[in-house]
């Protein structure tokens, strides 16, 4: 998930303590494949947690996607929004058109979980020297979508319509200076030349044990606005504070001050919001006032209306608290890197959930809330219907709020959950295919 992990919670007496994966009415094409290719799953998975990329350089794990759906029979696009991966099966029967969708990128995290496959690889982000993780797991989320793959392949005779496959970069953002991500696929034109009915997504989550799934219809993740605010001031000795214009105590009030643009401006008995402040950067010398002070944040919201008013008091916070110290301010609020609200189509999601039920058990399948984490699989479902859930990872015998969270160098994937991620996409997709409603 982008920038920020994913942060919903559920009573641990609720959900802690159930079996892995309910043996439901699920089709036995599921777990016939299941079965078959779970094995393939847990090692794939394992190779590309070993060797994590950044986003837009993900060159070795699409190679291996590539690669992989040569071998059945596939044609895949590559190089699409950098380093994507697409690919379209077309069933042996008329039908709907349906695109399936993982993330590739991993974090610049340094991982700290002893396994014999655990990440050793550095890189240099934003000028240092950095660990890459897969800590939010994306690593799993390709492998599934692999698996998914080859089991639909098998099918392909009987299966009805066409899936588009789609292996996405730099779903974390892209570097700086660059563009990537789901955003740049679709300005690429791949919903222009494969256009779904309907597309589907899927996540892992330490706030979720192993065997359990959740998903609600309409709003589910929020929308992710950057900003950047640069207070300008005038140089000068710190012993002589009064010869300039101190751009730290203007950046310490406009921090200060826009805390209550949510506390005291925005009704949030409606929806939630947050402004928050991830980075201060200025001066160099214990003695010296510096010329300015950079500031940079994200804001989350869930609204239009809302984010709107929200950018608009951010930008009258700055500017007046920093003129009420004599200071300017350059301002780009929002920056670009913008994700809009993650929303699960209300009738698609209605469809959908039966298979849901179906796969892991009603009583494992729970609705998480408004989470104030964003993704960019937003764009997606800006654009045609979407549905994208939560896969737990956390291991029965933890607690899902105790447990390191995605983003985190400890996160912890239990592989058992690779099974219910595999299990899930494909009597989603299948039921989606064969037009069952219920």
């Amino acid at each position: 998930m982008s920038r920020i992990v994913v942060l919903f919670s559920f009573l641990c007496a609720v959900v802690c303590t159930a079996p892995v994966l309910a043996q439901t009415a699920q089709r036995d094409e599921v777990a016939d494949a299941a079965q078959k290719l779970q094995n393939k799953v847990i090692d794939w998975r394992r190779d590309i947690h070993q060797h994590p990329e950044l986003g837009n350089r993900e060159t070795r794990t699409a190679a291996l996607v590539a690669e992989h759906l040569r071998a059945l029979g596939l044609e895949p696009k590559t190089g699409i929004a950098t380093t994507g991966v697409i690919a379209v099966l077309k069933g042996g029967k008329p039908g709907p058109k349906l695109a399936l969708r993982a993330d590739m990128d991993a974090l610049p995290v340094t991982e700290r979980v002893d396994l014999p496959f655990a990440s050793k690889v550095t890189t240099t982000f934003r000028g240092e020297t950095v660990g890459v993780m897969h800590a939010c797991g994306h690593d799993a989320h390709v492998a599934i979508l692999m698996g998914v793959v080859e089991a639909l392949v098998a099918m392909q005779d009987s299966l009805p319509g066409e899936v588009l496959f789609i292996f996405q970069p730099a779903e974390e953002g892209a570097p700086e200076g660059e563009v990537g991500g789901a955003e740049e696929m679709l300005e690429q034109g791949i919903f222009q030349e494969f256009r779904p009915d309907a597309v589907f997504g899927l996540h892992v989550s330490s706030n979720l044990p192993v065997g359990h799934v959740a998903v609600r219809a309409g709003p589910m993740m929020a929308a992710s606005d950057e900003f950047e605010i640069t207070v300008k001031g005038r140089q000068a000795h710190g012993s002589r504070p009064w010869n300039g214009v101190d751009p730290i105590v203007a950046a310490a009030d406009i921090v200060s001050t826009a805390q209550t643009i949510v506390s005291r401006r925005t009704n949030i008995t409606r929806l939630p919001a947050v402004v928050t402040f991830g980075a201060i950067k200025g001066g160099i010398r214990h003695n010296i006032i510096p010329d300015q002070v950079e500031l940079i944040g994200t804001i989350r919201t869930f609204d239009d209306g809302m984010r709107e008013a929200i950018l608009a008091d951010l930008r009258n916070v700055a500017t007046h608290a920093a003129a009420a110290h004599g200071a300017s301010v350059d301002m780009e609020v929002p920056l670009s890197h913008n994700y809009p609200v993650t929303a699960n189509d209300p009738a698609l999601f209605a469809r959908m959930k039966p298979s849901l039920e179906r796969t892991v058990g009603s009583d494992r399948l729970h609705d998480p809330g408004l989470i104030t984490g964003a993704e960019d699989f937003s764009f997606f479902a800006r654009e045609v219907p979407g549905l994208f859930y939560f896969v737990g990872v956390t291991p029965p015998d933890k607690d899902p709020d105790t447990v390191a969270s995605n983003h985190s160098p400890e996160f912890y994937i239990d592989e058992a959950a690779l099974d219910v991620g595999f299990r899930t996409m494909l009597q989603l997709a299948l039921d989606y295919l064969h037009g069952s409603r219920h």
